[in-house]
């Protein structure tokens, strides 16, 4: 099959919902030019400038998890994000000088994740947290923080991230429960009627359309989560499925676009303005 790349284009909401989301506090660095974390050399991040950025969060890898690290669908999807946030929202977006869109990563012990009401962690079941990094994400969700963690897929990743996350927030205290359909995220901007099972672009067409990545073992997509004392969403854990690629592939190819894009950022979306209002 050949794949062609095009202009992907978005519908706006049927309902023409206008939700404005007045200077979102999310993070910038400024940071020095180009330096060495975790083994990885990056791009500075950008000076925060009071506007919304995608913030994604690097992490070590666990040599006993599942999981292909924490730069999968970087920078890509960390750019295609906000480009449609600013198409579907009044939120306003930080862009560069060039008008290229801001995005950072950052280690959990970064002062600057304060900063960053929202963040993105990818591929979960490979993650490390030592001690401190554990203490930070508490300290961060305790304090108002929202981490989506998406794309990992299979009982043995779910079990491998279920240890690192209950480092940060014990069983005993803060259960993980699947979301219902009626819960808020799922009906913020676009309603969202149930949870897509999106697989990797490679996977989908090597496998002639199949969406479970894992087969058997994968076959139910779950939107979990956990919560504070009040009942909000501080944690968003997508597995069995993997959002990021709806982001980051949508102008690879017109079929995966029309099947994956929409029902992507629907989710997305409604996930971030549910962090930011919740």
């Amino acid at each position: 099959m050949t794949r062609r790349r095009f202009v992907p284009q978005l519908l706006r909401p049927k309902h023409a919902v206008a939700l404005l989301l007045a200077s979102v506090f999310l993070a910038g660095v400024a940071a020095a030019a180009q330096r060495g974390r975790y083994g990885v050399r990056l791009p500075a991040n950008p000076a925060y400038d009071g506007a919304f950025m995608f913030c994604r969060i690097m992490f070590r890898q666990n040599p006993y998890g599942d999981g292909d690290g924490w730069s999968v669908d970087y920078p890509r999807a960390d750019i295609n994000f906000p480009y449609r946030l600013s198409e579907l929202t009044s939120t306003f977006v930080s862009k560069d000088a060039g008008g290229r869109f801001n995005h950072v990563v950052l280690r959990l012990t970064d002062a600057e994740l304060s900063r960053c009401p929202f963040v993105m962690l990818t591929e979960p079941g490979g993650a490390y947290f030592d001690d401190e990094e554990a203490a930070a994400l508490r300290d961060y969700l305790l304090k108002g923080g929202f981490l989506w963690a998406d794309d990992f897929w299979g009982e043995a990743a779910w079990r491998s991230w279920q240890g690192e996350i209950r480092k940060a927030l014990p069983a005993g205290d803060y259960p993980i429960v699947d979301l219902p359909l009626d819960h808020p995220l799922f009906h913020m901007l676009y309603e969202v009627n149930s949870v897509p099972q999106i697989p990797s672009i490679n996977f989908w067409y090597r496998s002639g359309g199949r969406t479970s990545e894992r087969g058997a073992d994968s076959a139910i997509p779950h939107a979990r989560a956990i919560s504070d004392a009040n009942g909000n969403v501080m944690v968003l854990m997508t597995h069995n499925t993997d959002f990021g690629d709806a982001f980051e592939r949508e102008g690879e190819s017109r079929e995966f676009f029309d099947r994956f894009a929409g029902v992507g950022y629907a989710f997305g979306i409604n996930a971030l303005l549910y962090a930011m209002s919740h």
